[in-house]
């Protein structure tokens, strides 16, 4: 991953009591409502300032050293629980009572995609659903987050774990699209968060499916692979991301603005388009057709200039690959003047990469701890 988005993983939600929402018939629905509750709290310090010492938490996790796998302990340890609740939920079925007192939990979270309100000094702007598969659509949503990150954690040490990782993400986020948020759309508020949304989840699939790829591109090159196999593979991204791009054009229509997300998108597209066609040049110039290499570097780099990306760090990123391949078309056009004086093809002659996909996401099995809920109907 050449840039990085973090701004998946900063949902907050304020505190949810289910036993003082759902009233038990029972000392054991009691006690299994007051753990979902400790579950939650757990998660909702995930993005609070902890006063916490690390060999506290390190503790608690039962030896996890990692801040980032503490976290996604947490949410793992609270979806099998809120999963428990949802069956029995369902098993009531239609009921005024209970439809009450689910609206009573008023489970409200901030978004890590929509643009933070001036509006909203007090806070994050919080969006309120009165639907159990909003608050498991939510924590999902957290949990994937939560495995880019941890993918971005080992990228340095362990490139076939990273790739593992982000490939588990993108079954989350496949399971959401798929299974939970379908689920949520009849009951959708006018007013709702991207990470609500189908399309949102399924782009997202996609961004972590071309993550995944770009990873094993990483681990490719240094196992020095020729230049034709990775202009496929950079390519391959590029095909996985333009994708996630045409996925997301329903929810700029629902969502005011996520703009943030989809110049991600497009800044690592572009990235690795560059790439795709600094490999096929390089394939090209082996095969001794120079003049072909030195059209495609150099319409590659004219393209380039429409695009500027918005965050600072990913603008150098961008501008350090432009530079390499303006170094290289200088290097190949010096040669050819000198030694090959091949004519440039014009534009409509030249190859293009051939894109070639090789991860695919890691299916998503949700766990349900199966205990006994009754309540007062």
């Amino acid at each position: 991953m050449m840039i990085n988005f973090q701004g998946f993983s900063k949902q907050k939600s304020p505190q949810v009591l289910f036993e003082n929402a759902l009233p038990a018939s029972d000392p054991g629905t009691l006690e299994q409502l007051k753990e979902l509750s400790s579950r939650r709290r757990a998660i909702e310090s995930i993005n609070q300032n902890s006063f916490v010492t690390e060999a506290i938490a390190r503790e608690m996790s039962g030896g996890l050293t990692s801040r980032c796998e503490q976290n996604i302990q947490k949410v793992e340890q609270y979806l099998p629980l809120l999963g428990n609740l949802i069956h029995h939920v369902n098993i009531v079925g239609d009921n005024p009572k209970m439809a009450r007192w689910i609206s009573d939990l008023k489970i409200r979270w901030s978004s890590s995609l929509a643009p933070s309100s001036f509006f909203h000094l007090s806070g994050p702007k919080l969006y309120q659903m009165d639907n159990l598969h909003f608050e498991l659509g939510m924590t999902l949503f957290v949990l994937g987050a939560l495995l880019r990150d941890q993918a971005l954690e080992v990228l340095s040490t362990d490139l076939v774990q990273s790739a593992t990782i982000l490939r588990k993400a993108a079954g989350i986020y496949q399971h959401l699209a798929q299974v939970v948020l379908p689920c949520l759309q009849p009951e959708l508020v006018p007013e709702r968060p991207p990470e609500a949304l189908i399309s949102v989840s399924a782009a997202t699939t996609l961004v972590c499916l071309a993550e995944a790829q770009a990873v094993t591109v990483k681990k490719a090159e240094q196992k020095g692979n020729t230049g034709g196999l990775l202009a496929k593979l950079h390519y391959g991204v590029c095909e996985f991301l333009n994708e996630a791009i045409h996925t997301l054009n329903s929810a700029t229509k629902q969502c005011k603005d996520i703009s943030s997300l989809t110049d991600y998108i497009t800044t690592c597209k572009m990235l690795h388009e560059l790439l795709s066609y600094k490999y096929l040049a390089e394939s090209l110039k082996t095969e001794g057709k120079i003049g072909f290499a030195i059209g495609v570097l150099y319409h590659v780099i004219q393209s380039s200039e429409k695009h500027t990306p918005r965050e600072e760090s990913w603008r150098l990123v961008y501008k350090q690959v432009i530079d390499d391949l303006t170094v290289l078309l200088r290097k190949y056009e010096h040669e050819n003047e000198f030694v090959w004086h091949e004519k440039i093809p014009m534009q409509d002659e030249l190859p293009v990469p051939q894109g070639v996909k090789i991860v695919s996401s890691i299916l998503y099995q949700p766990q349900r701890w199966e205990r006994t809920l009754v309540f007062k109907m």
